[in-house]
């Protein structure tokens, strides 16, 4: 799979809501190359003396504009000097990188997302032939992510906050659950004609992926790791996925380079 070093220009880099930043920067070849649930690592300039990239993933591209807009929380030192950068800052960005999800044509798409786990399913959503439902969360109101950017692609948003401040109370699978019970029920696509694409906390993940598979529907899941390199050379960011080559029946999968988007029955949560 192809991948570039570019030297790319900031665009603009804004505060979206709370601890969210978006920043957009010109990355001709990744834009055009670039494809849902893959992700770029970004050399901070405010962080010089610092080896480690960090890695992100793609909100959105323009082909045209030659641009790549990512989003991302101020966590830590990286993001916390990311968002001090102006426009006009030169990056050094690596990418596209990784394996995205698929694109089956004729499914109808459910995408669960937590956080930011948005920004890495919004490309999917824009390009799906169908349109179908997204279900966003986030621990609060403060947390919900791209509501209006999803429902203007022509999908139905559900909502769901653990305490309640907007929409269901409680986790996305609470609402997952909903929405798979009227399908089963006849009140939906049929449960063979979904497929289920999330991004979000890990726990959610394997949440989401288990009771995808208890309704016939092998989810695909965008795993988040820890990463360094972000080419499969360090193997930092590993997951468990299953294999029957050895007697332990799993192996460590490179989540950078082998994923970081993984079908639900082949990952092995502890």
């Amino acid at each position: 799979m192809q991948k570039f070093d570019e030297i790319a220009p900031i665009v603009s880099n804004t505060n979206l809501i709370g601890d969210y930043y978006l920043i957009t920067f010109k990355a001709e070849k990744i834009a055009k190359t670039a494809q849902p649930g893959q992700f770029v690592h970004v050399k901070v300039p405010s962080l010089k003396n610092c080896v480690l990239r960090r890695p992100f993933s793609i909100y959105n591209t323009d082909a045209e504009a030659g641009t790549v807009s990512v989003i991302y929380k101020v966590v830590g030192q990286g993001t916390e000097q990311l968002c001090t950068v102006q426009a006009g800052t030169e990056l050094d960005v690596m990418g596209p990188l990784g394996i995205g999800f698929s694109n089956p044509a004729e499914k109808f798409p459910i995408i669960v997302a937590g956080g930011y786990g948005c920004a890495a399913t919004y490309m999917q959503a824009k390009i799906s032939n169908k349109k179908g439902i997204v279900i966003i969360g986030g621990r609060t109101e403060g947390d919900l992510l791209l509501e209006k950017e999803f429902a203007d692609q022509g999908y139905e948003v559900l909502v769901s906050t653990n305490d309640g401040s907007k929409g269901t109370k409680g986790f996305v699978t609470t609402v997952l659950k909903d929405v798979l019970d009227k399908s089963q029920a006849g009140n939906g696509p049929a449960l063979s004609d979904i497929e289920i694409y999330s991004c979000g906390p890990n726990p959610m993940l394997k949440a989401v992926g288990e009771m995808g598979l208890e309704y016939g529907i092998d989810s695909e899941l965008s795993i988040d790791e820890h990463m360094c390199c972000g080419v499969g050379a360090c193997f930092t960011c590993v997951c468990k996925t299953k294999t029957d080559k050895n007697e332990d029946g799993w192996r460590y999968s490179r989540t950078c380079n082998e994923g970081p988007v993984y079908r639900a029955s082949t990952v092995h949560w502890d």
